[in-house]
């Protein structure tokens, strides 16, 4: 077998530290030698009383700042909440009040607007009514001119046509006066 020199080194190396791990395998591992608990303990106390006074001392003051800032802000705005709540019961109610009022004054103000329409249209219905009944009036005068002035006439037609009827059925002339007289005795 062929062993090169840097192979045969670090197996010179390796024996080595075999045989000083086998002198010192008979020492205890420090922290468990109560030869040195002595001073463990005391690194152990120094150790912990300083990490007690840091977190008391630094640590614990500043949360109990921060959970007190805390505590302040959450009390501030439960306050102000509080006042701006009842700042907005005290407006909702003027509101409500006002607005009752303006329903009343508006309930007020149709009523008498009602009333002055119903005058209104009342005034209004009686001219025309008034206005109809001189149109009435007059028509009816109207009427009884154009029939006076048609029963006239009547008496005339009547006198013609039984003068005619007369003539053509009987073929005989008769005088006017008594078809007059006929035709006013009939009620023409």
């Amino acid at each position: 077998m062929f062993i090169s020199s840097a192979c045969a080194q670090s197996n010179e190396i390796l024996v080595e530290h075999i045989k000083n791990a086998s002198e010192h395998a008979d020492r205890i591992f420090p922290p468990f030698d109560f030869v040195h608990f002595g001073s463990h303990f005391f690194w152990l106390a120094i150790s912990f009383g300083l990490f007690y006074l840091f977190i008391s001392r630094v640590i614990v003051p500043r949360i109990g700042d921060v959970i007190e800032t805390r505590r302040d802000r959450i009390a501030s705005d439960l306050d102000q909440a509080m006042r701006m709540k009842q700042e907005a019961d005290t407006v909702v109610e003027t509101y409500e009040r006002k607005l009752a009022q303006a329903r009343s004054q508006a309930h007020v103000i149709a009523q008498a607007a009602g009333e002055e329409i119903k005058q209104k249209v009342e005034l209004e219905r009686r001219e025309i009514e008034a206005s109809l009944e001189k149109k009435l009036k007059d028509a009816e005068k109207q009427i009884a001119k154009i029939r006076d002035k048609a029963m006239q006439n009547v008496g005339s037609i009547a006198e013609e046509a039984a003068l005619e009827i007369v003539k053509k059925m009987i073929d005989v002339d008769v005088s006017r006066e008594s078809v007059r007289s006929a035709v006013k005795a009939a009620g023409y």
